[in-house]
């Protein structure tokens, strides 16, 4: 006899990654419960770069306004050197673009991003269960029984490990986690005041390898203090201000947070065991270079989470293989690219101060991964596994594409009279994920069946010169690109990803 399930997921940590793949789980419909170890939400400001394929995520949620209004652009870098101060352009600072709106990255403390994502899920009818961890868990083919630090036994469909680098889920799978740490290499972070420091730039004294960033909407700054080989401080809040002081010559006081962290690089060798998932730190963590860790564990979520909702609503068990298949791959580039940047720092290295396209996340694709292959149909400017990119368009309550991509539903959008006729006689299941059918014609006006592409924009972008159907997953990835045989094509896709 199968034992009755108390929850469809039971999440492990209630960091930014956990706290994302809930509420996108809470959206479709599932029971959830989302336990943490600590006593409260996290306090400092740690992760602090939100970049704009998350701010794209955050949107999705109904979410960036909040994020933008307790945020603020990245301040120029200002170099101490000696009695001279030199401004230093760390990021290009682009102009939004049809394609994409966020093209910039936004500075937000993590405490606050946490609590944006909290706000989330209250809404959302969820409360975190705080000061509790998990202690163990044994599954089956039918499920996952964990047992928590409270004492309770909780039988869930799936259990998702997003609890930190020291995950005591990825611990209990003994999956490998492999990489290194640099016991030698340690940095000091601080959140405090400083008196007598401009608000308009990001300090740098690379001689005494030290910065201060200051953070938005507040009069403190996350201050970090590279420490040498064998250096171990005293992090007496009297001692970290002198040692500031000697490093600098400015004080800084009231201090909210401190931490001392070693550079740890490490990846799981999978990020799935049977019903039991790793995301975030506790598959991948990084160096703090390029901010770059928090970003990929929110996508982690964001990927995982309408593959969850497909199959406890029938869709094959294959679908989850996907997820490593996918973000596996993105993690280790990811790690790479932030290690090269942590390199470039450590040899005080103007290089590594730099930021372009690549940290922003918005280039990052699945295509070759099982749910694209590399000899699917493609058009001028998409493959299938490619990010949609936003494009304005005319219709009764929208005037762009990420305002119909918003929500757990997958969208088809069809190009041409051919796929424009087949569009409705396409099959497509009641359960898990609706699919929305839309209509791309030219034009003007506002027809209620139809997303008009005003400006050329629309078709430009996405690189249509003729008939086509284009799926677009609930995470805003390219799902299927179809150009002939509307109904056989289809087929396959459907079967792939939606409840049989």
């Amino acid at each position: 006899m199968t034992e009755p399930h108390d929850t469809d997921v039971l999440v492990a940590g209630a960091g930014p990654t956990g706290s994302t793949l809930a509420a996108d789980l809470l959206r479709r419909g599932l029971r959830v419960r989302v336990v943490n170890k600590a006593p409260h939400a996290f306090e400092g400001s740690r992760a602090k770069g939100i970049q704009p394929r998350t701010q794209e995520v955050f949107e999705d949620f109904g979410v960036l306004h909040e994020a933008q209004a307790e945020g603020g652009p990245y301040p120029l870098a200002g170099l101490h050197l000696g009695p001279v101060t030199a401004p230093w352009k760390m990021q290009q600072r682009s102009k939004p673009t049809p394609d994409v709106p966020h093209p910039n990255v936004l500075l937000l403390p993590q405490h606050r991003t946490d609590a944006i994502l909290h706000r989330l899920l209250e809404r959302l009818g969820l409360s975190i269960e705080y000061g509790v961890a998990l202690e163990g868990f044994e599954q089956d083919a039918d499920g996952v029984t964990a047992t928590l630090s409270t004492g309770e036994r909780v039988r869930g469909r799936y259990l998702v490990g997003a609890d930190g680098g020291a995950s005591a889920v990825r611990i209990a799978t003994g999956l490998g986690f492999v990489g290194e740490t640099d016991d030698a290499d340690k940095t000091l972070i601080i959140d405090c005041t400083i008196d007598g420091l401009s608000r308009d730039r990001w300090h740098m004294w690379p001689r005494a390898s030290a910065g201060a960033c200051p953070l938005p909407h507040s009069d403190q700054f996350q201050v970090m203090i590279r420490l040498k080989p064998g250096d171990t401080p005293n992090l007496e809040h009297a001692a970290l201000a002198d040692r500031f002081h000697t490093l600098t010559g400015h004080k800084l006081r009231d201090i909210t947070w401190t931490s001392a962290f070693r550079p740890n690089v490490r990846l799981v060798e999978h990020y799935r065991q049977g019903r039991v998932f790793l995301a975030g730190d506790a598959a991948h963590v990084h160096t703090p270079a390029g901010a770059q860790g928090l970003n990929t564990g929110v996508q982690d979520a964001y990927n995982l989470g309408w593959k969850l909702g497909q199959v406890i609503a029938g869709a094959p068990d294959s679908l989850l293989d996907s997820y490593e298949a996918e973000r596996l791959p993105i993690a280790a580039g990811v790690l790479g690219k932030s290690s090269e940047l942590y390199q470039s720092l450590s040899k005080h290295r103007v290089a590594g101060l730099k930021r372009g396209d690549e940290e922003r996340q918005l280039g990052l694709t699945y295509h070759g991964g099982p749910l694209a292959p590399t000899d699917a149909p493609a058009t001028k400017t998409l493959h299938v596994g490619d990010r949609a990119p936003d494009a304005p368009c005319t219709a009764p309550g929208t005037s762009r594409l990420f305002d119909v991509f918003q929500g757990p539903h997958f969208t088809l959008l069809a190009f041409g009279p051919h796929a424009t006729e087949a569009l409705p006689h396409l099959t497509w299941p009641a359960e898990g994920a609706e699919l929305r059918r839309h209509t791309v014609r030219g034009g003007r006006g506002i027809d209620s069946g139809c997303l008009t592409d005003v400006t050329g924009q629309l078709t430009s972008i996405y690189g249509v010169d003729g008939d086509a159907l284009i799926l677009i997953r609930p995470d805003g990835y390219i799902g299927s690109i179809i150009t002939a045989d509307w109904t056989d094509s289809f087929a396959p896709t459907a079967k792939a990803l939606a409840p049989r």
